[in-house]
C-alpha cells in the first residue's frame, strides 16, 4: 500500500506539473507580440497580415469597377497595336511589335492623357526619357472609377505602393500588399518589380515604406492567370502598352529574375 500510495502521489504531482506548464504556455501565447502571432500571411488572421500587422477587413465586392479596370487595360493595349512580350527561362522575346510612344502624334498625345492624371500635362510620348508606366496605371484606376482615397495617382509606382502599405490595416481598403512568396496573383492585381540598381530591403519577405523612398519601379496589371503563367498589361514596356506573358513556379507564385525582380503583389480585393 505504501508503495502504491507513493506512485499515486508521484503521478498526481506529474499531472499537476503538466497543468501548470500548459497554463504557462497559454499565458505566454497570449502575451506574444503581434509580429510573433502574425509572422506571415498564411491565414492566421482572416485577412492576412503585413509585417506583423493585421490587414483590415475586406471591402464589399464591386465587380463593375474591377471589370472596368481590366477592360480599360485591354483597350489601351489594343490601341497601341497589341504588342506582346514573353518572359521564359530568364529570356525575353517580343513576338509581336506594336506602336510606340513616339510613333507620331496619335500615340504621343495619347500618352499625354496618362500624364495629365498625375499632374504632368506638359509631357507626351515624345518625352522618351520620362517613364510613364506609373502614370498609365494611375490613369487606368482613375478612369475605371477608383477613388483617389483608395488608389493615389502618382508619377512613381513607389509613391502609391507606399500609400497602400501604410493604409493596409484600415478597414475596407480596396488594395493591400501581399508577399510574393505566399500569394498567387489573380486578375485585377498589380505585380511590382524594381528597376535599376536600387532595390527595396526585405525583412522576412516584407518591405517598408521607407525602403521604397527614391526607388525606381514598375508595376503591371494582371489580366489573366493560369496555374503556371500570367498575362499582364503595363505601360512603357518596350516603348508601348504591352501584354507580357510570364512563368510562375509550381505553387503559382512569381519567380523574380534579373529582368523582373518582383518584390510585392498588390491585391485587388474587389
Amino acid at each position: 500500500m505504501t508503495g502504491c500510495s507513493g506512485e499515486l502521489n508521484s503521478l498526481m504531482q506529474r499531472r499537476l506539473r503538466l497543468v501548470v506548464l500548459g497554463a504557462a504556455c497559454l499565458m505566454l501565447g497570449a502575451c506574444a507580440t503581434p509580429s510573433e502571432r502574425l509572422s506571415s500571411d498564411s491565414g492566421r488572421t482572416k485577412n492576412g497580415s503585413w509585417a506583423g500587422v493585421a490587414i483590415g477587413s475586406a471591402p464589399a465586392p464591386n465587380a463593375r469597377v474591377k471589370q472596368s479596370i481590366l477592360s480599360r487595360a485591354h483597350r489601351e493595349w489594343e490601341f497601341f497595336g497589341r504588342q506582346t512580350v514573353v518572359l521564359k527561362g530568364g529570356e525575353e522575346s517580343i513576338p509581336h511589335v506594336g506602336a510606340w510612344e513616339d510613333d507620331g502624334n496619335r500615340y504621343s498625345d495619347h500618352v499625354n492623357l496618362y500624364w495629365r492624371v498625375v499632374k504632368e500635362p506638359q509631357l507626351t510620348g515624345m518625352d522618351c526619357d520620362k517613364p510613364w508606366s506609373a502614370a498609365f496605371i494611375s490613369w487606368i484606376m482613375q478612369t475605371a472609377g477608383v477613388p483617389a482615397a483608395q488608389f493615389r495617382p502618382a508619377a512613381a509606382h513607389s509613391t502609391y505602393i507606399a500609400n497602400i502599405i501604410a493604409n493596409a490595416s484600415e478597414p475596407r481598403r480596396w488594395f493591400v500588399p501581399r508577399r510574393i512568396s505566399d500569394y498567387s496573383p489573380k486578375p485585377g492585381d498589380l505585380i511590382c518589380a524594381s528597376r535599376g540598381k536600387a532595390r527595396p530591403r526585405f525583412v522576412n519577405g516584407y518591405i517598408t515604406t521607407r525602403s521604397l523612398e527614391g526607388m525606381s519601379g514598375h508595376c503591371d496589371l494582371v489580366v489573366d492567370a493560369s496555374a503556371r503563367s500570367l498575362d499582364v498589361i503595363g505601360g512603357n514596356v518596350r516603348n508601348s502598352v504591352s501584354k507580357t506573358t510570364l512563368e510562375l513556379d509550381k505553387k503559382g507564385r512569381l519567380q523574380p529574375s534579373a529582368k523582373r525582380p518582383w518584390f510585392v503583389v498588390v491585391e485587388n480585393r474587389l
